[in-house]
């Protein structure tokens, strides 16, 4: 197993929009990345992440509301990434052995082993793949994987409640999906839900479908996303220091910035108005603690916004600020000294208090 999982740890794609996150995969033959069109509903473009390509914008190309798929634009280095197989034609039975890939809560790479339960669940009319494989919200859109490393299914979603029951849509769907996709030519597609063609530019009249004269939405002609109130303030804010907004988004209402070795997370909580940013730092060492804890707290003395904090073994550096006191102005100002703070203090912890580093997947 560990040949075909050190290969999808190359492909998984980590995607968020402003409305929600989600998996995706790449595929070199076709040269897009799939996932579903929840993942991305509602968005033209979406923020991309893998272990070996950096964070960028990728566009919506192709989305199929019936059977939930949706393909973004290559990442600029997809040369560099390797291929997967599609197991088109591959019998499925019960009882089969399957991996689940994906990033779950938005962890950077989970697997997760289990059975095909049904290989016919019928739901809506389409055939599903029902695995006892747990999955979790963010999985949706990750490949089910079976023993040889060839893509089974595209995973959905799961029953509400329900005991490690997940659905996955059979490859032959996406492969009907992929092979529609190419034969338009274009890069701007909707798979009609009603009479399943691949329309485009030149054949939409209008918002209708040309063959049967069902509404569709290219993906192109989805409306742009334009924050409004505590979101739009943040995303000025995170401008005025200098980030792409758009790139740096991580979820709804949640957003990303690096500074030097620190990553800094900032979220907005729209029930109760709180704004949340924090930095991990580093981990506790396991030895000589009290010095560590001392400076820390003779720091939070002198800290005006902020606050040094432990949970467990790390290691935080935290903002939060209600919404009614936030400006622009104090914002940038806030922000500003927690990503300069930031990156000051995991350093210096490591070097002089033998505190350790926090690695990323």
């Amino acid at each position: 197993m560990a040949d075909f999982i050190d290969t999808y740890r190359d492909v998984i794609v980590q995607i968020a929009t402003p409305f929600g996150t989600g998996t995706g995969f790449y595929l070199k033959e076709w040269d897009v990345i799939v996932t579903n069109h929840h993942v991305v509903e509602g968005a033209r473009r979406a923020v991309i992440d893998g272990k070996r390509f950096a964070k960028q914008l990728a566009a919506v190309q192709y989305i199929d509301p019936r059977y939930d798929l949706a393909f973004l634009c290559a990442p600029k280095e997809a040369a560099e990434l390797p291929s997967v197989a599609l197991a088109v034609d591959v019998p499925v039975r019960e009882r089969d052995a399957v991996t689940a890939i994906g990033h779950p809560f938005g962890l950077k790479f989970s697997v997760k082993n289990g059975i095909i339960s049904n290989a016919r669940e019928v739901m809506n009319g389409i055939p599903y793949l029902h695995i006892d494989a747990a999955l979790n919200p963010g999985n949706s859109g990750g490949p089910l994987v079976d023993r040889e490393g060839r893509v089974l299914g595209v995973n959905t979603f799961v029953l509400r409640d329900g005991d490690n029951i997940g659905f996955s849509l059979p490859v032959q769907f996406l492969y009907e999906a992929l092979q529609a996709f190419r034969a338009t030519g274009a890069t701007n597609v909707c798979r009609c839900p009603a009479c399943l063609n691949a329309v485009h530019e030149q054949t939409v009249e209008g918002h209708f479908c040309s063959h049967c004269g069902q509404r569709v939405q290219l993906p192109a002609s989805v409306e742009e996303y334009e924050p409004a109130g505590v979101p739009r303030l943040l995303e000025n804010i995170i401008r005025r220091l200098g980030y792409d907004a758009d790139l740096s988004r991580s979820g709804p209402h949640a957003w990303e910035m690096m500074r030097g070795s620190a990553k800094i997370r900032l979220n907005y909580h729209e029930p109760s108005g709180i704004i949340h940013a924090d930095a991990l730092l580093c981990r506790l060492p396991q030895q000589n603690i009290k010095p560590l804890y001392e400076y820390l707290l003779r720091e939070n003395y002198t800290l005006q916004w902020l606050t040094l904090s432990v949970h467990e073994q790390n290691i935080f550096l935290s903002l939060i600020v209600f919404e009614h006191y936030l400006t622009e102005d104090n914002g940038v100002a806030a922000l500003q000294l927690l990503l300069e703070k930031a990156d000051y203090y995991d350093n210096l912890l490591v070097e002089q208090y033998g505190a350790t580093w926090f690695e990323e997947e």
